[in-house]
């Protein structure tokens, strides 16, 4: 006897498969198209208009009982989740500003990824020339042989410029490299950033911004060796034969250096110093299964540690408010490769541990949808079919 099945219930059977689907889908789970997922209370506010960051002034959307903002003089500054990427309060986050070292972010982005850390070069007097006036330095000599991981740790922990010409001539010139970071700043929705000097050296028409910086910050801290470098706090740099001399990370946040108290879960990410754009810093810290990333770009009161006391006063409050301010902005905006990495590297995990917010795994949603599908099969194949009448 061949059992037939009515259109209702084929119809009936595929909705309660679809729908043992859904139910079996974490609420956790973002979508193919990038949709944040939602968090735990219940779900967020509708975004904010995307020109709210391009509005000049403060902008912050504070709920009943969040502190208010601390005072800070930069010129530009910007606080946000490194995980979501919601900005939760920023100062003229589009301001175009120089940026002076701050730049090697996005210089490390570009250029990291395809240079080897175990890589042994000699370097050649051609490298080493057209460096600006004033740089700060590593002390990268001529005629000596140094690991690239030697070169980064000058890039990150001493600013040397002198670093940055070797790993741009090896990373096909100067020009080829500023153009590259040109690009590689459009591919990441950095729409601010004129790069000119990848070393961040004064140069005419050269810009960032606080929000871009906090994108290419953001960024660097899914690859691991950009999260080791810009964490390290002191190093030995080779000098020749089996010498070495120790270097310092002159992120004094991470330091602790010229009586700067270091700052509990800072991460990295990098300081900068020029006399046109003042001092810059972009920094990241993890506090309470949390991730803040924070750009203070040229504060226009204090001295040399200005820049690092209000990024601390910055990341404070921004603990104190994260899941009780509602969105400004996003650091990642749609179809961009500044959306939050789906794993965290290995070598920053101790630092930025993921964030699960389900058991569920990808296989298991699928096996599980299965499982549903095939239980409402069987249930239908045991319903009682009704014949039509005829006539």
């Amino acid at each position: 006897m061949i059992i037939g099945f009515s259109s209702r219930v084929a119809v009936s059977a595929g909705a309660l498969c679809a729908a043992g689907l859904l139910a079996l889908m974490p609420t956790a789970a973002a979508d193919p198209g990038g949709a944040e997922p939602t968090p735990p209370g219940g779900p967020k506010a509708a975004a904010p208009h995307p020109s709210l960051l391009y509005r000049p002034g403060t902008q912050v959307r504070p709920r009943t009982g969040v502190s208010r903002l601390p005072k800070v003089s930069a010129l530009s500054w910007l606080v946000a989740d490194a995980r979501s990427g919601e900005v939760l309060a920023a100062h003229n986050a589009h301001r175009k500003l120089p940026p002076a070292s701050t730049l090697k972010t996005l210089f490390a982005l570009t250029v990291l990824p395809g240079l080897p850390a175990g890589v042994r070069h000699t370097v050649r007097e051609r490298e080493l020339r057209d460096i600006g006036a004033g740089s700060s330095l590593v002390g990268v000599a001529q005629g000596r042989t140094y690991r690239i991981a030697d070169l980064w740790r000058g890039v990150f922990l001493n600013s040397g410029n002198d670093a940055v010409h070797v790993l741009a001539e090896l990373n096909g010139g100067w020009r080829v490299t500023a153009e590259r970071m040109q690009a590689k700043a459009r591919s990441l929705g950095a729409r601010d950033t004129h790069v000119v000097s990848p070393d961040g050296y004064d140069a005419p028409g050269q810009v960032s911004s606080a929000y871009d910086l906090a994108v290419f910050g953001r960024v660097g801290l899914r690859n691991p060796d950009f999260a080791r470098y810009c964490a390290t706090v002191e190093a030995r740099f080779p000098g020749g034969g089996t010498w070495s001399y120790p270097i310092l990370n002159t992120n004094r946040l991470l330091s602790g250096a010229k009586g700067v108290k270091p700052y509990r879960g800072l991460i990295g990410i990098k300081n900068g110093y020029t006399s046109k754009a003042g001092s810059t810093l972009v920094a990241a810290a993890r506090r309470d299964g949390r991730t803040l990333v924070v750009t203070v770009m040229n504060p226009q009161e204090g001295g040399g540690s200005a820049v690092y006391e209000e990024a601390r006063s910055l990341l404070d409050w921004g603990f104190g408010s994260a899941g009780r301010v509602e969105a400004v902005g996003s650091l990642g905006a749609p179809g961009t490769s500044a959306q939050p990495a789906a794993t965290t590297p290995p070598a920053v995990a101790a630092a930025v541990p993921e964030e699960h917010g389900s058991v569920w795994t990808e296989a298991g949603m699928i096996a599980g949808a299965a499982g549903t599908g095939a239980a409402v099969v069987v249930l239908v194949l045991r319903l009682p079919v009704r014949r039509p009448r005829r006539g």
